[in-house]
């Protein structure tokens, strides 16, 4: 009898589990083990010294421009990945290492975006690793062989393109390691930069899920909802004053007590734009998730493309606010 209750019991769980996964649109177990193991490494890397935390900064932008890279070749648009890589990884280091950090970001953006513009005009190929990386994503994601074809582009389009992933990528990127550089507080900073969106990101799946009735953009993301907004909003709002209430004293409380506030709607409105900006490529290109190596969570631009769009917004705040 015992036994037949506690198997019934296992069959409610699993039901409602399905029903959750179902109605967040991810393997929820799977999601929750990757993000414990990603926040165990990011605040290592981040306790350790702000070098190393740059440098996991760097490895992350890296690997989204090749997953953009196989994402891009599904539907025939080549980018010059080891340019990008090079030209990423040149902005991202000396718009943190620079004494001007805006002023290198922004040379370094010119002369990366004239260099990127040149090689990807000449359409040069370094093997077909990205097709073939490609072709094996169309297949996971349920295409027939038929449907692999992919249609040629006019090189104004390739070029067009490449230049969006180095401002999407590399730009917004560094705007990250730009925020740790403010009034030594690059701990509370990075935090603010790095989790509140991932807060926030939890706050809305986990108000979606439970409360999630009116949709919020069904055409390009039906697992958004107005509910999970607020969510969204609410979660990153107490994220912020907790990681002010222990960074700053009382004189930045009587003056600042307002930022958290504004970072919390920034961030929670900002990340769902981002989610919705990254559900509607991924819908024109015809993918399921950006990539496949982060279990739960797609890829590592699904797991950033809320921080990469925040970063910029939370950066100019702690600049303007002098903080």
């Amino acid at each position: 009898m015992g036994s037949s209750r506690s198997t019934r019991d296992r069959e409610r769980d699993k039901e409602k589990l399905d029903r959750i996964n179902q109605k967040t649109g991810r393997n929820m177990p799977q999601a929750i083990a990757t993000a414990a193991l990603l926040v165990v490494v990011i605040l290592a890397c981040l306790f350790v010294s702000a070098d190393l935390f740059a440098l996991l900064v760097v490895v992350f932008m890296v690997l989204a421009l090749w997953e953009l890279r196989v994402d891009l070749a599904v539907i025939g648009l080549k980018i010059p990945i080891v340019t990008l890589w090079i030209c990423c990884t040149l902005t991202l280091a000396a718009s943190f290492y620079s004494a001007d950090h805006l002023v290198a970001l922004g040379v370094c953006t010119l002369a990366s975006a004239v260099v990127v513009m040149f090689v990807s005009s000449l359409q040069v190929s370094l093997g077909g690793g990205a097709e073939r990386a490609a072709s094996r994503k169309m297949l996971q994601d349920g295409r027939m062989a038929s449907e692999l074809a992919v249609p040629e582009h006019p090189n104004l389009t390739q070029v067009a393109v490449a230049l969006f992933t180095l401002l999407y990528i590399a730009v917004l990127g560094s705007t990250i390691l730009i925020s740790l550089t403010f009034n030594d507080h690059y701990v509370s900073h990075a935090i603010v930069v790095v989790f509140m969106p991932a807060l926030s990101d939890t706050g809305g799946l986990v108000f979606g899920a439970w409360f999630g009735k009116h949709k919020l953009s069904p055409r390009i993301s039906p697992k958004k909802s107005v509910e999970g907004l607020l969510g969204s909003i609410l979660f990153a709002m107490a994220g912020a004053f907790i990681v002010f209430a222990c960074t700053y004293d009382g004189a930045m409380w009587a003056t600042r007590w307002w930022v958290p506030i504004v970072e919390g709607v920034l961030i929670g409105v900002v990340g769902t734009f981002g989610d919705l900006c990254a559900s509607m490529l991924k819908r024109d290109i015809g993918i399921k998730d950006m990539g496949h190596m982060l279990k739960g969570h797609g890829g590592v631009l699904d797991r950033v493309d809320s921080i990469l769009m925040c970063a910029p917004f939370v950066c100019g705040l702690l600049y303007v606010c002098g903080m």
